[in-house]
């Protein structure tokens, strides 16, 4: 069985509800949030999540979709990849 396992980077200027934003969206769809890393340098925001996609109600693209829209909404840039394509662009 494939991993379902997607990483979600967000980075911008800092300002309020950009986590909840984020998170609303994963919630309404069923994806479930493991782990997050998240620090403010000077101004910028920047946090990266781990989520489980094997119980969404949508697809990986449906969702880069409405993670880009809020992104442009918050003023921030989102973006989502499946994990083995995350591993495969870092890999030593």
């Amino acid at each position: 069985m494939s991993s379902k396992r997607i990483i979600i980077s967000i980075i911008g200027p800092d300002r309020v509800g950009i986590i909840a934003g984020v998170s609303a969206i994963l919630a309404e769809h069923n994806i479930n949030i493991l782990d997050i890393s998240q620090t403010i340098l000077q101004e910028f925001f920047s946090m990266i999540m781990i989520a489980d996609m094997t119980r969404s109600t949508i697809s990986l693209q449906q969702l880069k979709e409405l993670l880009t829209a809020r992104g442009e909404e918050l003023g921030v840039s989102i973006s989502a990849q499946h994990e083995d394509a995350f591993n495969y662009m870092h890999r030593i």
